[in-house]
């Protein structure tokens, strides 16, 4: 069965704005990580549809280095989200903006 990216251009569409929204939204720096993850996610089924509509497989090498980099992100991230509670015992941004004061 042959698919047409276009069919997912919409879920793609979605999956990235929502992350968006929650990134923009939310105050817990866990939830904002895992809205950026959303948002690669998205990124990433819209260049594999693409890899598979024009039978490339520069779009899925990339995609293999956007899974990478999202790895080691969240890694970093999470790292340094542990240390902040350890400190502060709070993951709200509020707690950052608190910090340069």
């Amino acid at each position: 069965m042959e698919s047409n990216y276009n069919e997912f251009i919409f879920p793609a569409l979605m999956l990235f704005c929502t992350g968006l929204i929650g990134a923009l939204i939310k105050k817990n720096l866990v939830i904002i990580f895992m809205c950026i993850e959303m948002m690669l996610c998205a990124s990433l089924l819209l260049g594999a549809s693409f890899a598979s509509q024009y039978a490339s497989d520069d779009a899925l090498v990339l995609g293999f280095f956007v899974i990478a980099i999202a790895a080691c992100e969240i890694a970093v991230a999470l790292a340094v989200i542990i240390q902040h509670y350890k400190l502060r015992a709070c993951t709200n941004i509020n707690c950052l903006d608190a910090e340069r004061e």
